[in-house]
């Protein structure tokens, strides 16, 4: 798991069907992440008991994680690095021109 990508996280799909979408970290699970509204597949739901209806529901799949990458706020990728700042906290950030952006803290 990259280190760089955690849960909440703003990424932008860089391959496949949503390619250049937008979205929200839901959580992960070694190299695979889940991000909100992306890769929707519909699964269908047999009738288990006489209280549950037969359905087709709509689920996101996981992703690999090299298959997208952290994002500014305009929604285009960007390169983060880690630097440590006083105290010995870690930070990401990313540079845009001359201006450096603090993503989060590490």
């Amino acid at each position: 798991m990259s280190k760089r990508i955690k849960k909440d996280d703003k990424v932008v799909i860089l391959t496949g069907n949503d390619k250049g979408r937008t979205g929200t970290v839901l959580r992960y699970k070694g190299d695979r992440v889940i991000v909100q509204g992306i890769n929707i597949r519909k699964k269908h739901v047999k009738r288990r008991e006489k209280v549950q209806t037969p359905s087709i529901i709509e689920m996101e799949m996981p992703l690999h994680i090299s298959n997208i990458a952290l994002c500014d706020d305009e929604g285009k990728a960007v390169k983060v690095r880690a630097r440590i700042v006083k105290g010995g906290a870690k930070e990401l950030y990313y540079k845009k021109g001359d201006k450096e952006t603090v993503l989060r803290k590490i």
